[in-house]
């Protein structure tokens, strides 16, 4: 990493929160200094197991800090007084990797009991989620407290969908704070990972009403993905985001939606309605390097969207259910 980027990254290393509290790397350094290294092993025994969490494990964090920002909220079950943002569109029969953050959580309690907060350990699993993917590390701020509850309705309203238009992607991430440029680097973690036909079925057959594939589909990709995204059925067929190299953190996502072949509306519309993001793509297509340094630096600003400190929220035992 070059001498400026490093300067960035360590600037940005240390964000204080609306409330005056600060978020920094060595927060856990005296109260739980292994705590970093038992999420990076958990993590990485998960990834072993199936490549795909990393991408999974990396989704979580986006959908917790684009609800009610960066506190564990996505994490709470159902119960008597909670109504889990797991059953929201964007994240029904879609989000998963909980119980990887329920192995790390259970042993960063045996290690140093109600210390390191849930939505902490979903910052650090997904920074060592891309880094065990192929991309570039950040040190990841720390200090986050966990939410005492959640919001569904803030889930249906506030995560990009994959048929949003450009100007409604755009809204939302402004709506929490990030620009233009963060949109296009985050998302770029469409580089790892899978979506689900019914996430990009309009795409293929009606996505302007007339019954044909979008226009800025390649017909190649477009036929090669209706042979197993039929008209009805196979909801849940699984295709990789980025066909090139699916399980390599890399820029093949900007170079196969400058060829037309952006899986989701979502990503091909960063190439197709707006100059700007057209700059910004073909940047990214053309310096895998650039791309790599400008997502850890959205990822550190992403994740500091209106985290809880102090002595707001509380740092939960168990990431699914609140204390009291």
């Amino acid at each position: 990493m070059d001498t400026s980027m490093t300067l960035l990254l360590l600037l940005l290393s240390v964000v204080v929160s609306a409330s005056g509290d600060k978020l920094f790397p060595q927060f856990y350094d005296r109260s739980c200094p292994k705590a970093q290294q038992i999420v990076k092993n958990v993590v990485q025994n998960a990834v072993a197991k199936e490549t795909r969490m990393a991408a999974s494990l990396l989704r979580l964090h986006f959908h917790d800090c684009f609800v009610k920002g960066c506190d564990g909220s996505l994490l709470l079950d159902n119960s008597s007084t909670i109504v889990s943002e797991k059953g929201s569109v964007p994240n029904r029969n879609s989000a998963r990797g909980f119980e990887v953050i329920d192995r790390i959580k259970d042993a960063l309690e045996k290690e140093c009991p109600q210390t390191v907060s849930c939505a902490d350990i979903l910052a650090l699993a997904a920074r060592d989620s891309t880094v065990l993917a192929g991309g570039l590390g950040w040190e990841v701020p720390l200090g986050r407290r966990d939410s005492l509850g959640a919001s569904i309705q803030g889930s249906n309203r506030g995560i990009p969908a994959p048929n949003n238009t450009l100007p409604t992607i755009i809204t939302k991430f402004k709506l929490v704070g990030l620009d233009l440029v963060d949109l296009v680097a985050l998302s770029g973690s469409h580089t790892i990972g899978n979506a689900r036909c019914t996430s990009f079925r309009q795409r293929l057959y009606n996505q302007t009403g007339n019954g044909q594939a979008d226009a800025t589909l390649d017909a190649s990709y477009a036929a090669q993905l209706r042979t197993r995204c039929p008209k009805s059925g196979g909801d849940n067929n699984l295709f990789f985001l980025d066909l090139v190299s699916p399980k390599t953190f890399d820029n093949y996502y900007f170079k196969n939606i400058v060829a037309g072949k952006g899986l989701l509306s979502s990503d091909q519309v960063l190439f197709t309605r707006s100059g700007a993001t057209m700059a910004l793509v073909r940047r990214y297509a053309e310096n895998g390097a650039a791309f790599a340094k400008q997502f850890a630096v959205s990822m550190v600003k992403m994740g500091n969207i209106s985290p809880l400190t102090g002595t707001k929220g509380e740092i939960r035992k168990n990431c699914r259910k609140v204390n009291s």
